[in-house]
């Protein structure tokens, strides 16, 4: 038996040791005739050691199934990366190229409804509808108002079809009205324009022929100069020759003047037109004033207005008759105090309304000139 030259080891029964064993092309990066290390291969050999001891060796396949997994990997991880560039270049340029574009939709904005008044509700709002709601019936109403009569149809109403050339009528054939009935006649004159080099014209006392009129020529001089006191004079004349009151009648006998107060001149035709205005208010249509408390439930009226005093409910109402004397002739006024939220106030009423047509009708001709009325009727 032949000895170890370097004391490693001996031979043992005349076998020499075991040596690795490679696979056919399983040769390492080495020069030719060197194999690279098996971690799989042994070079001990033990006696009792078989073949199906040693670990598994890789096949082909094996190894080729690894290198696709490790690729598929590497191509994952690389899209990711890029898919994350891209989506972070867009979200940094989004406010800039994405605006929304919103298309144009097809046919027409809008369309009329088939039935633009809705339909109609029957029999709402009635007592016996909450008996088959709540199963009993409701309480007794606090306040119950009869419905309005029914509007009727005029004789000159006519169907849309029959008025086609019937109201025309030639203007030939018109009867000529002699006396229109005009609806805002102040009775005021306007005075004449002077020319520019006319000398000042001398205003002489008028001929007065009542008390309203001598009470209003009194009253003007307030706006006199100290130029007039002879007109003054002349008018306070006339006043002392007007009718007085026989001094066995108790009462006032002379009633006081407002002294005058010096101001700028009259301008030309003042005096003629207050006595146009006294003369007006004179030839109001008449009427008298009604107290409300005798008024029956059920009365037509209309409301011109609510004023803060009694006076100033007078006063429109002279100025309203005056405007629409034909209108007013035959209607009585009605000053009713009220009061709302502590505050005291005076409706104005007009009385003399054969129904609710005939107030409507009188309310539209005001109206239609710019002033306040409302129909109502006393409860």
């Amino acid at each position: 038996m032949a000895a170890d030259p370097k004391g490693y080891g001996q031979y043992r029964g005349g076998y020499a040791p075991a040596e690795p064993v490679y696979a056919e092309d399983d040769y390492g990066q080495h020069g030719h005739g060197q194999h690279a290390e098996d971690p799989y291969a042994t070079d001990i050999w033990h006696p009792g050691l078989e073949e199906g001891d040693l670990p598994p060796r890789r096949s082909k396949m094996g190894r080729a199934a690894q290198k696709l997994v490790n690729s598929a990997g590497a191509l994952t991880s690389l899209a990711l990366i890029v898919g994350l560039g891209i989506w972070g270049y867009k979200l940094a340029v989004r406010d800039v190229t994405g605006v929304p574009v919103i298309a144009a939709l097809e046919g027409p904005a809008r369309v009329a409804p088939e039935n633009p008044g809705g339909e109609l509700a029957q029999h709402t709002g009635l007592a016996v509808n909450t008996v088959a709601a709540l199963g009993e019936a409701a309480g007794t109403a606090d306040e119950l108002r009869l419905a309005p009569r029914p509007t009727g149809l005029a004789d000159e109403d006519l169907p849309m079809a029959e008025m086609g050339t019937a109201s025309i009528v030639p203007r030939d054939t018109l009867a000529p009205v002699e006396d229109p009935l005009p609806l805002a006649n102040t009775g005021r004159a306007l005075p004449e324009p002077l020319p520019d080099e006319a000398p000042e014209p001398i205003l002489e006392a008028p001929v007065v022929t009542d008390t309203d009129a001598a009470v209003a020529l009194a009253l003007n001089e307030v706006f006199a100069d100290p130029e007039a006191e002879a007109t003054a004079a002349v008018a306070s004349a006339a006043v002392a020759s007007a009718d007085v009151i026989a001094a066995s009648v108790p009462g006032v006998v002379r009633s006081l003047r407002p002294p005058p107060r010096p101001a700028a001149a009259l301008p030309t035709g003042v005096v003629a037109l207050a006595a146009a205005d006294a003369a007006a208010e004179a030839a109001l249509p008449g009427f008298s004033d009604i107290d409300p408390s005798t008024l029956p439930a059920g009365t037509r009226l209309v409301q011109l207005g609510a004023f803060d005093t009694e006076a100033l409910a007078r006063d429109e109402w002279n100025r309203i008759a005056m405007d629409f004397g034909p209108l007013m002739a035959g209607k009585g006024r009605v000053i009713q105090p009220a009061e709302s939220a502590g505050r005291a106030f005076y409706r104005l009423r007009a009385t003399g309304f054969g129904d609710l047509a005939d107030a409507r009708r009188f309310c539209a001709a005001l109206v239609g000139k710019d002033l306040h009325c409302i129909p109502v009727q006393v409860r």
